[in-house]
């Protein structure tokens, strides 16, 4: 928002009209407001309030063609910033998606013919191609949530409560956009300020056994490998691998957040916030601190016959830590958070 308004102030100043157009949200953020004028701090009541509001308009078709600059300033070509890493570390990425609007396009009619009925059972299931995959391209404007609302709301013809689960999903995007706009400094502090003194501690060795895949939980370390070669993770696997990190291990979500800000191609300032203070139990609308995942039991329900952790798991590891010694060790250090 900053840099689009110096943008269009410069426009501006030399006689230019500039306008900007809402795209990447259905709602801009400062027009959902709880009833007391204040921004909203759990999810349901705040999407309650987004589908009071008129749906998104239809859009307009692409002008048939564009006029062109009459005189395009000089400019290095591209190679030249030598953006690219030396060594072609995301070479995985490339087997799974293809970045723009027409891979874009595809992903969503993929998910609408052959994933949307079953999307409420099969959400949670990493091993089946359940989910709309869109938010890489939902992230970057390759498509807007607004086409995405409309293209739902057309096929929603028999499957109504389907359609509607997937929406809700949306309704997440658009809840951690309003809390990042109102909240601007929670990539770095929590929400809930009692967390700020939380006992956390930083292990350079379990962190490096999370980050690889080698804690000797089936599922995080499946979902941390399909992460490194693939840039994705499943959000089920997500939580459960964020979980792994701040409450077995004891590290803070912050450091989880950096690491997947880094390996994500789905990286969202918004999204990866929220995601990380639920898990942590410092964010708004969060899973109390106290509500640990167990690992093995998340896989025996959500990868029962471990379709997923065989894809990716090759050779298991003996655990890094105890599953109850490190559940009453995290109920520890919320006791001593509370009396600090």
């Amino acid at each position: 928002m900053e840099r689009d308004t110096k943008v269009k102030a410069a426009l501006r100043a030399r006689g230019l009209q500039a306008e900007s157009f809402n795209a990447s949200l259905l709602f801009e953020p400062w027009t959902i407001r709880n009833q007391s004028g204040q921004p909203f701090r759990v999810f349901t009541p705040f999407w309650r309030t987004c589908l009071a509001k008129p749906t998104p308009p239809p859009w307009k078709d692409a002008p048939p063609r564009l006029l062109p600059v009459s005189d395009w300033p000089g400019s290095l070509k591209i190679a030249d910033l030598q953006l690219e890493p030396v060594v072609d570390w995301a070479a995985g990425f490339r087997e799974v998606w293809q970045p723009g609007e027409a891979g874009a396009g595809r992903q969503l009619d993929r998910f609408l013919e052959e994933a949307l009925s079953a999307y409420p059972s099969d959400r949670d299931r990493p091993g089946i191609s359940g989910t709309s995959r869109l938010s890489p391209h939902l992230h970057f404007g390759e498509l807007g949530p607004a086409q995405v609302w409309r293209a739902v709301q057309s096929s929603m013809r028999g499957r109504v409560a389907a359609a509607e689960a997937y929406l809700r999903q949306l309704g997440w995007r658009e809840f951690a956009h309003h809390l990042l706009y109102h909240f601007p400094n929670t990539p770095q502090a929590p929400l809930r300020s009692e967390f700020a003194n939380f006992p956390w501690k930083s292990k350079a060795e379990p962190f490096k056994a999370w980050t690889t895949g080698r804690t000797g939980y089936p599922l995080v370390d499946a979902g941390m490998r399909e992460l490194w070669r693939t840039g994705w993770m499943h959000n089920r696997v997500r939580m459960v691998a964020a979980s792994f990190l701040v409450k077995h291990l004891l590290i803070s979500w912050q450091e989880g957040a950096a690491w997947f800000w880094d390996t994500l191609v789905d990286a969202d300032l918004a999204n990866n916030t929220l995601g990380w203070q639920w898990v942590a139990g410092c964010g708004a609308d969060a899973a109390p601190y106290f509500r640990i995942f167990n690992p093995v039991m998340q896989a025996a329900k959500f990868d029962p016959d471990e379709a997923y952790v065989r894809q990716w798991v090759k050779d298991r590891v003996a655990p890094i830590v105890d599953h109850d010694e490190a559940r009453h060790r995290a109920l520890a250090a919320l006791a001593a958070m509370a009396k600090s």
